[in-house]
């Protein structure tokens, strides 16, 4: 089998590669662009591997013109701008121990060796410039039947990397035929595990968590997640049973990872997931928002049309309602539009009773509809 695509065939990249190939060492493209390519899905980021050590594939590429930063040296990363397409080059590796999140490697000149540290055996597919791809592992078989599976024994590959139980769920939602199921040996060894995600740090989990919660169906990964422990282990109080009809409801709607997250419960999200304060304020308007009871175009105004939006269809999925027909119209009707009462038609008030006294007319004019004039208003 062969790749083909814009990005394998970049004039810089193969540039790169003939690099490293004329010094004597290979270069392999290796996991998600492979993958993603293998699919047909679209490819951003480019990974190679080579047998050469990080110093030299940076001599190498500097030689031929190129930028070298080295962005994981200690564990063989290099980081190639070639016509301002960055390219992880990684030495062949091995484990020689490690601790659940960080490990101690040697270099190699096995390929053989390397994919055997790594995690999933989708992930462990190799394509030469040409695109002819190398399969050390058999991953090709699981790739192609969408079935997610770890390298060799689950419990050991999770044991390196305590993330890699996050990961497995994550793939799954992204990549698995959902007619399979989830591997029953995979989900044993999570389960097994559990301790171990206490060692995690609350950015990488956050991270893993937003790209699990964006995947176009992530529900039956998360209730797998909820089965065995998972999920409660990360999100104490939280629930799957919610998912589910969220991604009904949701239709063709491009995926929020907030709203779903708001759907799943649990609170606290900023403390458990390492979330930006952009982040944490909209997940807390979202759940003020559901909570509220307002309109359609109540959300609307008070959180805009996309977290409105996201705000009406939380709401429909964890109180098991219909949606309005024209909800989305509502929402739009009042994210545009303006509360016709400014501090300066309230001159008799200042300091807080003026800000009291336009939150209560405020309130009035949601209640109308937002359909309350001004006059209206004042004259109340």
């Amino acid at each position: 089998m062969q790749l083909t695509g814009e990005w394998i065939s970049h004039p810089e990249t193969q540039a790169l590669c003939a690099a490293l190939s004329s010094a004597g060492f290979q270069a392999l493209f290796v996991g998600g662009c492979v993958r993603n390519a293998l699919l047909g899905l679209p490819v951003s980021d480019i990974d190679i591997c080579t047998d050469a050590r990080p110093q030299t594939v940076s001599d190498i590429a500097e030689k031929a013109g190129f930028k070298a930063i080295p962005t994981g040296i200690e564990h063989g990363t290099v980081t190639i701008i070639a016509g301002h397409i960055p390219h992880e080059v990684t030495t062949f590796r091995q484990d020689l121990k490690t601790d659940g999140r960080r490990a101690v490697v040697a270099f190699s000149a096995d390929i053989v060796q390397d994919a055997a540290r790594r995690d999933l055996t989708m992930n462990a597919l190799y394509a030469r410039a040409d695109g002819t791809v190398i399969d050390p592992l058999g991953g090709m078989a699981d790739l192609l039947a969408r079935r997610v599976r770890f390298v060799g024994d689950p419990s050991q590959r999770i044991a390196e990397d305590f993330l890699r139980i996050l990961r497995f769920f994550r793939f799954h939602a992204h990549f698995a035929d959902p007619e399979l199921g989830l591997d029953g040996e995979a989900l044993a060894a999570c389960a097994a595990n559990l301790d171990g995600l206490a060692n995690l740090s609350k950015e990488r989990v956050g991270q893993e968590m937003k790209k699990l919660l964006s995947a176009k169906n992530p529900a039956p990964a998360v209730a797998a997640m909820a089965h065995t422990g998972v999920l409660n282990a990360l999100l104490p109080g939280a629930s799957a049973r919610f998912l589910a009809p969220l991604v009904h409801l949701e239709d063709d709607r491009p995926p929020d990872w907030r709203r779903r997250l708001v759907v799943l419960g649990g609170g606290h999200w900023d403390e458990r997931l390492k979330l930006s304060r952009a982040e944490t304020r909209d997940l807390t308007a979202l759940h003020d928002g559901i909570s509220a009871l307002q309109s359609e175009a109540a959300l609307g105004f008070r959180l805009g049309a996309e977290l409105g939006q996201s705000a009406v269809l939380a709401r429909a999925a964890l109180f098991e309602s219909p949606l309005l027909p024209a909800w989305e119209r509502e929402v739009h009707r009042g994210a545009a539009a303006r509360f016709p009462v400014r501090a300066a038609d309230l001159p008799d008030l200042s300091g807080p009773d003026l800000g009291a006294r336009l939150r209560q007319l405020q309130d009035v004019w949601l209640q109308t509809g937002l359909t309350a004039t001004k006059a209206d208003l004042l004259g109340r």
